[in-house]
């Protein structure tokens, strides 16, 4: 039987999920803003002991490889690395806006044709932004219709006539407001989960899409940091 691992800590909260071939998903999410790295190997310790499943019955470890916070996915790509490195295992490393697609597309059962706008905040008045649709044939693929990227929100765009609007992103006052109007729904709540992860992930994995521990790698889309130095008060 194969075991995957899935761990995310991209956003506000911190969430891992275990995805098994015989149908067995189970995740579990809490608040942890700045609190990612007590939170994370405790939870994977009662996660595993919920399914009665060992670290050693592991197959893969998947995360959350961003975009998102960028000391948030680098504990992702640090847990699971060194959890691969023990195990012998491959890991599988999983866009967050693909799995917000995913997490869209279950939580309203929209066809499978359907297309997703997906967005984070990325600060610095900037958005995450990626479009997807999912596999009318593999319903637990996500596929990107653009490149994912970090960009203005005026600079935003979807390629699709129809489509959900999705993450945190869509909130923020410069996004356009035809992307909103136009969205079939537009959801800014919605954010990255392990559980949707460990989904893409069980796909991944039956497609050999794995990867050796040393490259379990943090996305950034932004290469560098600007800083901006605040004026004096005199």
């Amino acid at each position: 039987m194969t075991h995957i691992l899935a761990l995310d800590t991209s956003g506000t909260a911190c969430s891992v999920a275990l995805w098994s071939d015989n149908g067995l998903l189970l995740g579990l999410e809490e608040p942890a803003e700045r609190q990612h790295t007590q939170c994370l190997l405790p939870m994977v310790k009662s996660l595993l002991a919920q399914a009665d499943v060992q670290m050693a019955d592991l197959q893969a470890i998947a995360y959350g490889r961003g975009p998102g916070s960028f000391t948030g996915i680098r504990i992702a790509a640090g847990v699971a690395q060194g959890l691969a490195f023990g195990l012998d295992c491959p890991v599988i490393p999983v866009s967050t806006l693909a799995a917000q697609a995913l997490r869209a597309h279950l939580q309203l059962q929209q066809p499978h044709n359907s297309a997703y706008a997906c967005s984070l905040d990325a600060r610095m008045g900037e958005v995450y932004w990626g479009e997807y649709t999912i596999d009318e044939n593999h319903p637990e693929l996500a596929l990107a219709v653009v490149e994912e990227r970090v960009c203005d929100p005026q600079q935003a765009q979807v390629m699709s006539a129809s489509y959900v609007a999705c993450g945190s992103g869509v909130a923020l006052t410069a996004m356009p407001a035809g992307i909103l109007t136009q969205a079939l729904q537009v959801l800014p709540e919605l954010e990255p989960r392990a559980e949707e992860m460990a989904r893409l992930a069980g796909a991944d994995f039956a497609l050999g899409r794995v990867c050796q521990p040393e490259h379990a790698l943090p996305v950034y889309l932004r290469d560098e940091v600007t800083w901006q130095k605040l004026p004096r008060y005199q």
